[in-house]
């Protein structure tokens, strides 16, 4: 590593905001090339930088659970492929065994060669969650799997561009032909779409290796790579002078905390700070075992939530690096929730036991209430294997729905926003109106649901849409049993709701006679997939964020504070600010 003498502050920070512009380049770049909805609306995607050790240099505000794990990818195939790999490869990789997150991830890899020495000097990478790559639901988030073929396409590694060339046979093996060999399941159901978005990431990772290579030449290699290392190191006395100011402001040095998933698995912690060295060991002992459905946890999925916990409890303005976990000692006991097998299934434990580290993480360091702890993982979509085994074309979509943040001490949490390790937007109702056949009835704010307190939790929200002809619909979500809790005496925000609003059908068994009742509304649970009928509503209604401190009586803290005018987000007021520019 590099020698902090002779550190140039206003360089360092030069190149901290240098490499971050690298990966918002490469975002900028597969936003526009990319097909799909889940990439180019809701930037369901990360892009970043890494060092020639694999670990994680610089990137830009994309998803925290990408950045974090992608490097676990990363280190990975570096040790697969050693030497082998020369200019012109890339390489695809989706395994949680292999550093991925869960299957509809996929990560390409790109590494950056010297040009004098022809050296490995730096990868870039992007992330991108692809709404359907098989497996036997449409939108590959199956809320019932058990295993994790059931998911769709795995892949550990797959050279997808081999010295320069596409290899679409080969890809059209992994992503269709593969995935459709276990019983039950299909390949994937839009091959041409999710290549396409292949190669929009692709090419993001080529804008990087370009970018790259011009920062060596206007500065040299040996200046490039050791603020890469200064870089890190800020981040990693950062997270120190945290610890001590934690252990301090706590009056211990041992921290511990334990909340639970739906089911009752819970998921514990102990921290132990060591003042002296400025560090800490994270200990997850106690923890409940993998569990038969799919919440299991990637252990790469753990420390992305950690890292994103440390990052967001800094008061400075850094990269969020790896740096920042050089201090910490995590231990995850084998077997766990968080240390699944090889084949257990996965899906949910990237989206929402995630959510409950996060929780468990911010609870022991005493930072802020829960928030909604869920991202209301939402898909629909048609084809795969029909009734005789016959595959159906067919297509998926996928969408995850925000909900309320937790308060804190001194600020109140935020109404109807995606928290903590998801950073995506949902799909716009414009968008999704005239793609797919739905139709929004309700999206808005859920008044109430957020904890109160002297400081109130984020209220969650309201989306009820009708399908216009049958689909496959399926929610995977968290928080329907147990509620979002508060602290210091703030109250638990209200859990969230799944209800299937279903119009009365002979063939499903209904008393047509009981018509003039109007519809069935039926409550689905947290985890549930049905065949919707034309006409049949789905109403989610997601949690809100808990409360901090005892409520007073009166005053202007008591109440919950929203902005009087919404600022105006999405592709629309994006597209009128870029009309305004020119």
């Amino acid at each position: 590593m590099a020698s902090q003498s002779g550190l140039d502050p206003i360089l360092l920070t030069l190149f901290a905001n240098r490499f971050m512009s690298v990966a918002e380049a490469m975002g900028r770049s597969l936003q526009q090339t990319s097909i799909s909805t889940n990439i180019k609306e809701r930037l369901d995607f990360s892009c970043a930088l890494f060092a020639p050790d694999g670990d994680l240099v610089a990137n830009a505000p994309f998803i925290p659970i990408h950045l974090g794990s992608m490097s676990f990818a990363v280190k990975y195939q570096m040790k697969l492929h050693g030497r082998n790999l020369k200019d012109g490869d890339v390489l695809m990789t989706n395994s949680p065994h292999a550093g991925g997150s869960h299957l509809p991830d996929i990560t390409i890899i790109t590494p950056v060669f010297d040009t004098e020495s022809n050296e490995i000097i730096f990868f870039t990478a992007s992330r991108g969650h692809h709404a359907d790559i098989g497996g036997i639901l449409p939108g590959s988030m199956p809320p019932t799997s058990v295993n994790i073929f059931e998911e769709g396409a795995e892949i550990i590694s797959f050279k997808i561009v081999d010295g320069g060339i596409f290899d679409q046979k080969g890809l059209h093996e992994y992503m269709v032909e593969k995935p459709a060999q276990y019983p039950g399941s299909s390949g994937c159901r839009n091959i041409r779409d999710v290549a396409s978005d292949l190669k929009a990431q692709i090419a993001a990772n080529y804008k990087g290796v370009q970018l790259i290579r011009a920062m060596v030449n206007d500065y040299g290699l040996k200046t490039v790579q050791e603020y890469m290392y200064h870089i890190r190191a800020n981040a990693e006395n950062s997270v120190r002078n945290l610890l001590v100011e934690v252990a301090k402001r706590a009056g211990s040095n041992v921290l511990t905390s334990v909340d639970y998933l739906d089911d009752g698995t819970p998921i514990q912690l102990r921290v132990e700070i060591n003042e002296e060295t400025r560090s800490a060991v994270l200990d997850f002992e106690g923890t409940g075992c993998e569990v038969r459905g799919n919440l299991n946890s990637p252990i790469s999925v753990v420390h992305s939530a950690v890292i994103y916990c440390m990052r967001a409890m800094l008061d400075v303005d850094i990269p969020l690096n790896a740096g920042c976990l050089v201090p910490l000692d995590v231990r995850i006991p084998e077997k766990s929730l968080l240390s699944p097998s090889r084949t257990a299934a996965v899906c949910g434990g990237n989206v929402l036991t995630s959510q409950r580290i996060v929780d468990v993480v911010l609870k022991a360091f005493h930072a802020c209430a829960a928030s909604q702890g869920c991202t209301n993982n939402l898909t629909f979509g048609t084809g795969g294997k029909n009734s005789d085994g016959v595959a159906v074309a067919g297509w998926g979509y996928y969408e995850t729905i925000a909900g309320g943040s937790g308060a804190g001490p001194g600020w109140h949490g935020t109404s109807g926003v995606h928290t903590h390790i998801t950073n995506t937007r949902i799909g716009d109702v414009e968008i999704l109106e005239r793609r797919y056949p739905v139709l929004m009835h309700r999206f808005g704010l859920r008044p109430g649901s957020g904890g109160n307190g002297k400081w109130h939790g984020g209220d969650g929200v309201i989306r009820e849409f009708e399908v216009t002809h049958p689909l496959q619909v399926s929610i995977l979500s968290e928080r329907r049993t147990r509620a979002p809790y508060g602290v210091d005496g703030g109250a638990d925000a209200r859990m969230g709701r799944n209800t299937w609003i279903k119009q009365r059908r002979q063939q499903d068994g209904d008393l047509v006679a009981d018509e003039d009742q109007g519809p069935r509304h039926v409550n689905i649970g947290g985890k549930a997939t049905v065949l919707m009928g034309k006409g049949d509503r789905l109403l989610i209604e997601t949690p809100g964020g808990g409360g901090w401190g005892t409520p007073s009586t009166g005053g202007a803290e008591g109440v919950q504070s929203h902005k009087p005018a919404w600022e105006a987000r999405g592709s629309f007021a994006e597209r009128a600010a870029a009309q305004a520019s020119f």
